[in-house]
């Protein structure tokens, strides 16, 4: 995919620009440079994974793209608890389906977020898994578990053909 296609799984979700934003599980910052658009440099970015040496690359390329966004990387595991300010939106793009255990990570997430905070999701929409994502969560399933996990709204965003594995979907879902 492109920047552009990053750009626009995204872009119906985040409403204006501004903002404290997280992207967990970041790697080497395709979304968070998509994000980095978005919200332009009135905003500000934590970018989290665990990955010290993507979190470098990816610093790389947003000093080279977007060198007025405030970035802050954060080499973690975000499986566990993080000391973040609260949240004005969430990415999790491509990384949920790395977790059996989704619905921990989503108490947290949904913790994290102020009171009309929204969390952004990309994902394949596929049912079963395999070595590259071996827990799938398909956009039905995020509905069930999104709304177990408190967020009063969730709604799909865009769809995109997916020349590894079908399609990849955004939704959105406002706490």
């Amino acid at each position: 995919m492109e920047h552009s296609d990053h750009v626009n799984l995204l872009r119906r979700g985040i409403p204006q620009t501004g903002g404290v934003w997280a992207d967990f599980g970041s790697g080497t910052g395709a979304f968070t440079l998509a994000l980095a658009e978005l919200i332009q440099p009135i905003g500000m970015i934590i970018s989290i994974d665990r990955d010290g040496s993507a979190l470098q690359a990816q610093e790389k390329q947003m000093s080279a793209r977007f060198p007025e966004v405030d970035v802050r990387y954060l080499k973690a595991n975000y499986a566990h608890p993080i000391d973040l300010p609260p949240l004005d939106g969430i990415i999790a793009a491509n990384t949920l389906h790395f977790l059996l255990d989704k619905e921990a990570v989503l108490n947290l997430f949904f913790a994290y977020l102020k009171p009309t905070g929204r969390m952004i999701l990309v994902e394949y929409n596929i049912d079963r898994g395999n070595y590259a994502v071996p827990y799938p969560l398909p956009y039905p399933v995020w509905e069930r578990l999104s709304k177990a996990a408190g967020f009063a709204v969730t709604q799909l965003l865009a769809t995109r053909p997916s020349s590894f594995l079908r399609e990849i979907y955004s939704a959105l879902s406002i706490k």
